[in-house]
């Protein structure tokens, strides 16, 4: 035990099932939870929309609201419950020193400007002038057709108040990988005490569907869990609305504080493999061991995409490094890219917190867990690039 030890203080998740830390294990913690789906508004793909949300329980002024596009906003909501579940939020001195580092994706396109742009190009040869036309008249302020990835750590520094140091990483789940990593390794080198971390995925815009689909990622038809989704059947990706953060802190400004810790937040792993290829299982079991993994039965949320390759993959990495019972979170709340490895610390955290595992999501593919965990493995293996693991045990 090391006064620079990371330990998790807040929790802020927003999902398909709902918002917060104790709604989630609410409903993930008994048997038969119902994953929440939507099958029809961008049929034969399925996603796990957002539940009603009153954004101005964390973002107070409609201006800030309305200047916001829904991944905006649903990051900078999360946020909010994070620094509310860790006592922070309010505190000037607190969220003035505080680290914040996200995990963004490259936002919402404007799905009008793009469609003029395709329609006009259709009729017309001189497609660099139109080009340049488009981009004098129809570009945002932000001077992107979408929206800047580090608008979302500028709307929590606005909103919330968090001004210390602020990183913005792109790159999927690598993104929300580096970004806890990077934290995590900031505060054991006691180049920061206090940090915010955690990224947002809103799937419901046409044109993130379409960035799966063009690579022919995503699940087609009927819901299925992501352990039995079938080549026949598509990519295996179901994508879902969501968001997760969490409040790191060290040991000892968490114990300054007075603050009650959910868990301790141990080594963090990363990689970048082929998934082609048969070397994707076993550098996936060497991550899953560089986490220091104890001996015993072991309680694993997977951040498992649905996507074939990575997917079979992780199953037997996790099949080889131990006596694993697994979870996999994108069954019940969809897969949430950058948030994915965020969300799958979180729910780790809080299996080890109530001292409980959670009921088998898909009983037919994961076994039964039984007894108090006093650790949990969280992992994210990238549909198509990036892996992380880490353990998370009991502070």
């Amino acid at each position: 035990m090391s006064a620079r030890d990371v330990v998790i203080t807040g929790i802020g998740l927003v999902s398909s099932l709902g918002e917060g830390a104790d709604a989630h294990w609410q409903k993930l913690s008994v048997p038969g939870v119902k994953p929440v789906v939507d099958e029809a508004r961008y049929a034969p793909y399925t996603v796990h929309p957002l539940p009603e949300i009153d954004w101005s329980l964390q973002i107070a002024k409609r201006g800030d609201q309305r200047q916001m596009e829904n991944w905006q906003r649903l990051g900078t909501y999360t946020a909010g419950l994070a620094l509310d579940d860790a006592g922070v939020k309010g505190d000037e001195a607190l969220c003035s020193t505080m680290d914040m580092i996200v995990a963004a994706g490259g936002g919402e396109r404007d799905e009008a400007v793009d469609q003029g742009i395709l329609d006009a190009s259709a009729t017309r040869n001189d497609r660099d002038v139109l080009l340049n036309e488009k981009l004098t008249t129809e570009l945002r302020p932000t001077l992107f057709l979408a929206q800047l990835s580090n608008l979302l750590a500028g709307n929590i520094s606005i909103v919330h108040k968090v001004t210390g140091s602020s990183r913005t990483f792109m790159g999927e789940e690598g993104a929300g990988i580096s970004a806890v990593e990077t934290a995590a390794a900031r505060i054991r080198s006691g180049r920061s005490t206090h940090a915010l971390v955690g990224g947002a995925f809103q799937t419901e815009h046409s044109d993130m569907l379409l960035a799966y689909e063009l690579a022919g990622y995503l699940h087609r038809g009927a819901w299925k869990s992501v352990w039995e989704r079938k080549r026949s059947e598509g990519g295996g990706v179901v994508t879902g609305s969501g968001a997760a953060f969490l409040v790191l802190e060290s040991r000892e400004h968490a114990q300054k504080r007075g603050r009650d810790v959910y868990a301790a937040l141990g080594p963090v792993a990363s990689g970048r493999h082929q998934r082609s290829g048969d070397g994707l299982s076993t550098a996936v079991t060497d991550l899953v061991r560089a986490t220091g993994i104890p001996a015993g039965r072991l309680l694993a949320l997977s951040g498992a995409s649905g996507a074939h390759a990575a997917t079979a993959a992780e199953k037997a990495a996790l099949a080889a490094a131990g006596e694993i019972a697994v979870r996999g979170v994108s069954t019940v709340t969809g897969h949430l890219k950058e948030a994915q490895f965020p969300f799958a610390i979180a729910l780790a955290a809080l299996a080890v917190k109530n001292r409980a595992g959670y009921p088998a999501f898909d009983g037919a593919n994961e076994p039964a867990f039984d007894g108090a965990p006093e650790a949990a493995l969280a992992t994210a293996i990238g549909y198509h690039r990036f892996e992380g693991a880490a353990l998370i045990s009991r502070a």
